[in-house]
């Protein structure tokens, strides 16, 4: 029975784990938010978007980022990807 264990349950159990942080990275893309972070400010800059709604943009975007920090730190110490 344990031999099974090795052989069928363990690998699954792994490739599942690491289809779990590929999508959560994929979903906290912070390279992405950074972009938008950027983006954000050029359009301000460029007078297509208002003080008022670059700001509001602006936290909302950086609480994404937040997010995506503190999700990639939680992830970092759990998988391991080797190619």
């Amino acid at each position: 029975m344990f031999v099974l264990d090795d052989l069928l349950v363990r690998p699954l159990f792994s490739l599942v784990g690491l289809l779990q942080a590929m999508a959560l990275n994929e979903l906290f893309d912070r390279s992405e938010l950074r972009d938008q972070l950027k983006e954000n400010q050029l359009l301000y800059e460029l007078g297509e978007r208002s003080e008022a709604e670059y700001e509001e943009r602006k936290e909302e975007i950086e609480a994404q980022l937040e997010l995506a920090e503190e999700v990639q730190s939680q992830l970092s110490g759990r998988v391991e990807v080797k190619g």
